[in-house]
């Protein structure tokens, strides 16, 4: 009689699954066990990292492509999609980019740009999920955090590639006195594009003050971004002058729309400043040329295409 009454009460479960209370019948009495709801899962964290490396599958989503973190709140749905402020913008959540809907471990989005998207969730951990999209196939690994513990910081320094993506433009601001001369000196505006597009990055000589709709781009050429072992808060860019002749720095943050470059080679110091800020969709500024992440294996590939194209063409000349 017990097993029949424990069939009973999984029986219960499956088909009370969607709502509030499951009521289980245990030794002749019914318990209401409160079921836990995606809504349940979605409010247990106010950030969402979009874990990029985890993704899956050959078609991306979009607003989830560029998305840094995302958050689920009252039915609206929040995103960092830049770097710069991040932290700041929205008290950390980032901009309003569309509204949810959830049925069952279903998760609806309409995203104001990008338009609507079904996923089904499923835990991976206690603060992991998967988002699928049946559609398309592809997948997504969101892992939760608060606010208070979130480190922003380790965001920002770990994709500061995508920093240097969001304004159009960078404009030389000072030069130290200390330094050698050299040609790098003449350079007054660089431009820094995701790999994969014409040049990667760009250079001018155009004097200071130049409206950055009408820059002359002198040069193109490919760069790059590493880790310096054992300082966290700086980094090494390569600018490809005509290899071997690369330009070598070290790059360090000054704020959310100033970075320095200190060139090795010469001892010089460089400062450029952020012109034309691109913030990665409002419906009301209107959508600028999405900026989509990229899993970290797929960005070394599409810069050693870039490497292998450029010396092809220097071969051929």
């Amino acid at each position: 009689m017990k097993t029949i009454k424990l069939l009973s009460a999984f029986a219960l479960l499956a088909t009370l699954f969607t709502s509030c209370y499951a009521e289980v019948i245990i030794e002749d009495d019914i318990v209401e066990i409160p079921l836990v709801t995606l809504d349940d899962v979605l409010d247990d964290y106010e950030i969402w990292y979009v874990d990029i490396d985890r993704s899956s599958g050959n078609t991306v989503v979009p607003f989830l492509q560029k998305a840094f973190t995302v958050s689920f709140r009252n039915g609206n749905i929040y995103a960092n999609n830049n770097l710069s402020g991040i932290g700041a913008n929205g008290g950390g959540f980032g901009i309003d980019v569309g509204y949810y809907n959830t049925f069952d471990f279903e998760l609806d989005v309409s995203h104001d740009l990008d338009g609507s998207y079904s996923f089904d969730v499923r835990e991976l951990s206690g603060n992991e999920i998967e988002l699928y999209h049946p559609l398309t196939g592809a997948r997504y690994v969101l892992i939760g955090y608060q606010r208070s513990t979130f480190d922003y910081d380790l965001v920002f320094y770990e994709n500061i590639h995508y920093f240097l993506q969001e304004f159009i433009a960078w404009e030389k601001i000072y030069t130290s006195e200390e330094g050698a001369i050299n040609p790098f000196d003449n350079e007054n505006f660089l431009q820094f594009l995701p790999a994969g597009l014409t040049g990667n990055f760009r250079s001018s000589e155009d004097t200071n003050g130049t409206a950055i709709d009408t820059i002359f781009w002198d040069y193109d050429g490919i760069y790059d971004v590493n880790d310096i072992a054992g300082d966290f808060y700086r980094k090494t860019l390569t600018l490809d002058y005509n290899f071997p002749d690369n330009e070598f720095f070290e790059l360090t943050v000054i704020d959310d729309e100033t970075i320095e470059l200190f060139q090795i080679s010469s001892g010089t110091t460089y400062q450029f400043r952020g012109k034309g800020y691109i913030q990665y969709k409002t419906s009301e500024n209107g959508a600028k040329t999405p900026k989509l992440r990229k899993r970290t294996e797929d960005i070394k590939k599409d810069i050693e295409a870039l490497k292998a194209k450029k010396l092809e063409k220097l071969q051929k000349i």
